[in-house]
Order: structure tokens, then C-alpha cells, then sequence
């Protein structure tokens, strides 16, 4: 069993100013996702510049959606791609709000990157209302709960700028902020999660619902699906579970392991989701299968009817944005019908 070791979040610290080390040198990476990223003994950090593309805010003219770029704390980088269904004169109907966080282990990833721009857009269009996607800070340089923290205060803008009269910017006129919802896909439905019950917490939690797609949760005992993971991977999930471990030892607080909360929810905390819809959408071969549907089983049995569950079949994890088969592509636009539905109601 793999546990958090504090000697890596110890180095972490060091990140901003320690230099890289000698490429010759390969005992000194203590933790490596082929590809992805490599963290050194000595605190440096490398990101793959090679996983994923970051386009500009430009969408197809045949989406008719507007995207734009908004700091919402410049200090901490946290910034907003915003995507905004383009209305003629005769509409003035509001659109539901839909705050969107991006997956990546919580250690990669950007609202920039292509394979999200192309989802909301998309989702933007299809639903007919206004995404704001957070760019958030990453772990191990910013570990849990900076991604919270950030996903918080980023909430708090958006509903903030319903308080202002709906003229700060651009995308705020065009918005129901009594109607508004929160999604995310693998550690991205995590942070909506948490934020979520930070909201209702606060006792101000006048959240519509929320959106999770294969949300990124753990534990130290296995399920069936990540014992049987190496079958999985073979029906090309993109997350393996050796890749899993390694994001939560990298980005849960000094000394934590798996079974710390916001890796693995309590149930005891379930109780701020009232009167809050939720989707849960989990991939048939997904290492995380059995974990999300143990999640959903636990969310039905304190909320009921508030939540519903799909099951996407033939696909792995993140299939949404990274498989262009023909099933995922299928799967994808059966889960883009489902969100608009699951908005609309």
C-alpha cells in the first residue's frame, strides 16, 4: 500500500527557487508520470509542454459563442475563460451560469488547453448558457486546499458581479445568477464538489446544482475496478492507477494519505448538499468506476431523488476531451445532451 510521503511534500516547498538538475542524473526524480510531469529530489518541478496544446479564446463562427479571457485575482493568477452564447435582439431571456473547473490531477492542465476550449464551447452552445472555466493554481507548488481556496473565490466573483446590476462585464448582462450551477471532470468535479459544500457551509448556498464527471476520489483500500486496472487500460482510460497515486501524493497537504477527506468523502458532510441537484457521470472503464458509483450509492441514500446517475458505456476516463473514437465521440454528445437537460430543468 502507497501512503503520502512527507519527505516529497517537504521538497515541494522548495519549488520556486531550487534549479533543475542534471539530466544525467536519474535517481534524482522521486516521482514520474511518463510524459506528464517529473518531481526531483531537490523540489524542481517539469511539466510536459508536450501533453496538450493552449489555444486563444477563438471559437468557430458555426458555435455562435463568444469566449473571452477575465482575471479574477491577478495576484494569484486565477483567471476565467468565460463563454457566452451570442444572442440576436429579439431574446432577452437570461442563460443559466455554469462555473466549470478542468481536470489534471490537480497538478496539470489549463483552461486554455484545447481539448477543454472545444468541450465548452461546444457545451456553451448546445446548453445555451454562460461558462465561466476557472483557471486555478496547481499542486505541488500550491498543494490542497489552494485549489479550493481559488474555486471559492472564484464563485464569489461570479456571484458578485449579479450583485454590481449585471454591467461590469460583458457576459454578466446576459446571465440568471439565480440560476447557477457547478461542474468540473475528474479533479476538476473534486474541487466543484468541495467548493460546493464550503458554499453551503458558509450557510449562503443557493447553488443550482452540479455537474460531476468522473470525479477524482481515493481511498488506501482498492476497489475491484483499480485492482483490476491493468484490464483497464487496455480499453484506453487515461488514467492509470499508478499515475492516480502519484497526483495525491503530490498534492494533499504534509503527512495526509488517501483516506484524508478530500480525497475520500465523508458522509457526514453530505448534509450541505441539500436542495442542491447533482449529475454524476461515470465511464464504464474507468479505473474510478466502482469508487464513483460507492460515491453515488452514498449521495442516494442522504439526498434521494436530488441526484442522477449515467453511466457512459464503453469508455474510459476523460474520454470527453481526449478519445476521438467513434464511441467516445457518440458518448460525448449522449453527455452533452444529458448536461443541457440537467441545466434546463
Amino acid at each position: 500500500m502507497v501512503v503520502s510521503n512527507p519527505t516529497i511534500n517537504q521538497n515541494i516547498e522548495n519549488l520556486e527557487i531550487n534549479p533543475k538538475p542534471q539530466p544525467d542524473d536519474p535517481t534524482s526524480i522521486v516521482e514520474e508520470i511518463e510524459g506528464v510531469i517529473k518531481l526531483y529530489k531537490n523540489g524542481y518541478l517539469e511539466r510536459s509542454i508536450k501533453v496538450m496544446s493552449s489555444v486563444s479564446p477563438y471559437l468557430d463562427s458555426n458555435l455562435q459563442v463568444n469566449a473571452r479571457d477575465i482575471f479574477i485575482d491577478k495576484n494569484d493568477n486565477i483567471w476565467a475563460r468565460i463563454y457566452v452564447p451570442k444572442r440576436n435582439n429579439n431574446n432577452n431571456s437570461l442563460l443559466p451560469i455554469v462555473v466549470y473547473f478542468y481536470g489534471g490531477g490537480f497538478c496539470i492542465g489549463s483552461t486554455a488547453w484545447k481539448c477543454y476550449h472545444d468541450f465548452l464551447g461546444k457545451l456553451s452552445s448546445e446548453a445555451q448558457c454562460v461558462i465561466v472555466s476557472i483557471n486555478y493554481r496547481l499542486a505541488p507548488e500550491n498543494l490542497l486546499s489552494v485549489a479550493y481556496d481559488d474555486g471559492m473565490k472564484a464563485l464569489m466573483w461570479v456571484k458578485q458581479q449579479g450583485n454590481i446590476g449585471q454591467t461590469s462585464e460583458f457576459w454578466a448582462k446576459y446571465c440568471d445568477f439565480s440560476s447557477i450551477f457547478l461542474g468540473g471532470d475528474s479533479a476538476g468535479a473534486n474541487i466543484a464538489y468541495n467548493v460546493t459544500l464550503r458554499h453551503g457551509m458558509s450557510n449562503s448556498n443557493n447553488i443550482k446544482g452540479i455537474v460531476l464527471i468522473q470525479p477524482f476520489f481515493g481511498g488506501e483500500e482498492r476497489t475491484n475496478s483499480e485492482i483490476s486496472s491493468i484490464n483497464v487500460q487496455t480499453c484506453k482510460s487515461a488514467l492509470s492507477l499508478a499515475a492516480s497515486d502519484i497526483y495525491w501524493r503530490i498534492a494533499l497537504p504534509l503527512g495526509a494519505n488517501r483516506n484524508h477527506p478530500w480525497c475520500k468523502p465523508l458522509q457526514k458532510d453530505m448534509k450541505w448538499l441539500e436542495n442542491i441537484r447533482i449529475m454524476i457521470y461515470v465511464a464504464e472503464n474507468d479505473i474510478l468506476k466502482d469508487r464513483n458509483l460507492g460515491f453515488c450509492d452514498v449521495l442516494t441514500s442522504n439526498l434521494g431523488n436530488q441526484v442522477e446517475k449515467f453511466i457512459s458505456d464503453g469508455v474510459g476516463h476523460a474520454f470527453q476531451i481526449l478519445d476521438e473514437s467513434t464511441i467516445s465521440q457518440t458518448r460525448k454528445q449522449e453527455m452533452i445532451f444529458n448536461i443541457v437537460n440537467f441545466i434546463g430543468k
